[in-house]
């Protein structure tokens, strides 16, 4: 972001990159110990896990407020309003993730009436591909970086493609075996919300190209589509 010459309104902004930082860093977290909690089946983390949404919940609801006080009595322009714009977006995506990651803790709290579980090669390949996805758009956002964000974006077609071939591994494994379909369906329901964690880590990253560049790439999928920058001040 630009200098300020009105050293108030420079606070402002860097309080606001500070609070979406701590939240993207509080929600990343909130991922990293639902995938620890299915894969241990440590099913203590994931009550705290749960309880720990509360607090990203209260983060959401501060930093929407505080977006909308800067833009109601400052009224931005050019970079300032794409950034102040993109964390109204930003902090939505954030808390939806952590919103997901609970969503884990309790499937995998309800996994706690089942005998142990198999384990599925293309589950620990989602968890760990989301998890650096939810990672690095939080460092592209950082860094003001749309190559990264880029990249992030591109690992969303290999997640979707692991859950396709998860969601019918899992449904063969029910067919064969009624006793398991309980828990392939818990499993499956994990799956899918690992994927919904990557298109919200997209959006993130999509988010940071636009604050950037100034192009809105949303479906679209690429840094050089779309239209011409935007006034880039």
């Amino acid at each position: 972001m630009r200098s300020h010459t009105d050293r108030a309104y420079e606070d402002e902004l860097g309080k606001l990159r500070e609070e979406l930082l701590l939240m993207g860093a509080k929600v990343e977290g909130m991922v990293s110990a639902s995938v620890k909690a299915f894969n241990e089946r440590d099913y203590e983390l994931a009550r705290r896990t749960i309880e720990s949404d509360h607090e990203v919940n209260r983060m959401e609801v501060e930093i929407d407020g505080f977006c909308l006080s800067i833009l109601a009595r400052r009224q931005p322009v050019a970079s300032d309003l794409r950034f102040l714009t993109s964390a109204l977006k930003l902090v939505t995506d954030l808390e939806r993730i952590g919103d997901l990651a609970v969503n884990i803790c309790e499937r995998t709290i309800d996994l706690s009436l089942d005998p142990p579980q198999r384990t599925y090669p293309n589950m620990v390949r989602m968890a760990d591909a989301v998890q650096s996805m939810v990672h690095d758009a939080l460092d592209a956002f950082v860094a003001t970086d749309p190559g990264k964000a880029q990249w992030v974006i591109e690992q969303d077609r290999g997640v979707d493609s692991l859950y396709s071939h998860l969601f019918h591994e899992v449904l063969v494994i029910m067919m064969d075996d009624r006793s398991a379909i309980h828990r392939g369906m818990s499993v499956q329901a994990i799956a899918k919300y690992l994927e919904r964690i990557g298109d919200h880590a997209t959006n993130l990253a999509e988010q940071v190209v636009f604050m950037a560049k100034g192009r809105d790439i949303r479906h679209k999928g690429s840094v050089d589509a779309g239209e011409e920058e935007i006034d880039a001040q």
